[in-house]
């Protein structure tokens, strides 16, 4: 019996149906009896096709001799599918032709030709793929619209973007207001994800005719598109592995973002690992400090965590490597240790740090500098000399994360350059820290800082605030704590 194969992905005007590619197999035939088999809207990068599947069982069968295809790469694009595939006709005497190509495997040649051919498909869908890779990166990072469910809050409409036509998100009020109360209610420290989803069923909410569930409520939160991005959720994203697309200069609190998975991404599902993240042509829905507050409780970032909200969550930090600390419960207690040596092994460590002892001392060095500066009050406007300070700091810790992954694989060369860069970037990051906080210290009353005497009647989350105004990194190790301070 002849087996007839015929394959078609995608059915378009230039492209031969399966009908012509059977009736030219049945020419090769020449009239012998055959049995044909069809897939349609299958790709031909893998065997995962349910009538080359039936078309190979029955080949196994010894109901198969001969095996005619119109073309090679109807059957097969992949040089491992083709070669097993090829195995199996061999252990059975199955004869392969190619109608077009002329390839007939009773030959030496013909067989050694087919090899080379194969290998040819398999390079064109390569080509094809980095070429629609190519493009859709290109189109991404112009901010247009990439397909896809639109999100909670949004309804599309159509736009035209540096003369492209494409979309854009404008929002929903209904669902716009149900987000607002989702990340109001969720910034509360002592509030779960649990507790939302029951505050919104109790009040009927739905998201899109569905009751709101905890794994729905948590993407909600994670979600970039709602932000209203500005400097300080370019650091967010800057500190913790981002690839940004737009520079940080075009973040002034009113564009949300897209959140893509990186073309080198080797794992990480979540948006602040292996992703890029470009600027959206729509506003966010969501105020900066209100998404921000709700990303403390949402990622899994290097910081402390606790039931009741650690007011140091993101500014503590490893005094051997620079990385951040990260708390774990113990049957004694909460214990520091640095995130580098805990998941990677890279940092020789602080060794231990007590949670509680550290945020005790903290706590009394911040109370000396309150005592010192007073009550401050008011707001000023974005300094650029500010702003010029705080980009150069992230690049460079942006540079010093980038070298200090790469010391494990370094030869000795290698080694030793980075270890000169390393000392000098800390060096550098020292320096504009010192001038970031001079220059903070000038532009009066950024931020509100608490009297000395109320610091204790505070909430872990107004704590946190204050600290963010006052500090900017605390570093810390079994013999000192230094902190670098805003103000």
């Amino acid at each position: 019996m002849i087996a007839l194969y015929a394959r078609q992905s995608v059915d378009k005007p230039d492209s031969i149906s399966i009908s012509q590619q059977l009736e030219l197999c049945r020419y090769e035939a020449r009239g012998a009896p055959c049995r044909c088999f069809a897939d349609r809207g299958y790709s031909g990068k893998n065997t995962e096709r349910p009538a080359f599947g039936e078309m190979m069982a029955a080949v196994a069968a010894g109901q198969i001799r001969t095996v005619i295809v119109y073309k090679l790469d109807r059957i097969s694009r992949s040089v491992l599918d083709f070669a097993r595939m090829m195995q199996q006709f061999e252990q059975q005497g199955v004869q392969f032709i190619s109608a077009t190509e002329k390839f007939d495997t009773g030959s030496p040649m013909g067989r050694a030709m087919l090899n080379i051919c194969i290998v040819f498909a398999q390079l064109e869908r390569e080509t094809i793929q980095k070429r629609v890779a190519d493009a859709y990166a290109a189109r991404s990072d112009r901010g247009l619209y990439m397909g896809g469910p639109v999100p909670f809050g949004f309804r599309r409409i159509p736009a035209v973007l540096g003369g492209v036509h494409t979309s854009v998100y404008v929002p929903e009020p209904e669902e716009a207001a149900q987000l607002s109360l989702i990340y109001r209610l969720y910034a509360d420290p002592a509030v779960s994800l649990g507790e939302v989803a029951a505050r919104l069923r109790a009040e009927g909410m739905q998201k899109r005719g569905r009751d709101w569930e905890r794994a729905r409520i948590r993407e909600v939160l994670r979600n970039p598109v709602y932000v209203q991005a500005d400097r300080q959720v370019y650091a967010f994203f800057a500190a913790r592995g981002a690839q940004l697309v737009n520079p940080q200069s075009d973040y002034i609190g009113e564009n949300g973002c897209y959140c893509y998975k990186s073309r080198d991404a080797s794992g990480g599902e979540g948006c602040l690992q292996n992703r890029r993240i470009v600027l959206a042509p729509h506003r966010g829905l969501i105020p900066a400090d209100l998404w921000l507050a709700c990303q403390q409780k949402n990622t899994k970032a290097p910081t402390v965590r606790h039931g009741d909200g650690s007011w140091l969550s993101g500014l503590l930090y490893c005094g051997a490597c620079g990385s951040g600390l990260t708390a774990k419960q113990g049957s004694r207690g909460r214990y520091l240790y640095c995130a580098r040596r805990l998941h990677k092994g890279v940092c020789s460590g602080i060794g231990t740090l007590e949670a509680g002892a550290l945020e005790q001392a903290v706590e009394q060095l911040v109370l000396d500098r309150l005592n010192g500066l007073g009550t401050l009050y008011g707001e000023t406007l974005p300094d650029p000399a500010l702003t010029g300070l705080e980009h150069a700091l992230t690049e460079t810790e942006q540079e010093l994360t980038a070298l200090l992954e790469k010391l494990p694989q370094a030869d000795t060369a290698l080694f030793s350059y980075i270890n000169n860069r390393v000392t000098g970037l800390h060096l550098r990051r020292a320096q504009l820290e010192g001038q970031l906080a001079e220059q903070t210290a000038k532009a009066s009353g950024q931020g509100i800082l608490p009297d000395a005497a109320l610091w204790h009647g505070m909430s872990p989350a107004d704590r946190r605030r204050a600290a963010g105004v006052l500090i900017r990194r605390v570093e810390a190790d079994p013999e000192q704590i230094t902190i670098y301070w805003r103000l």
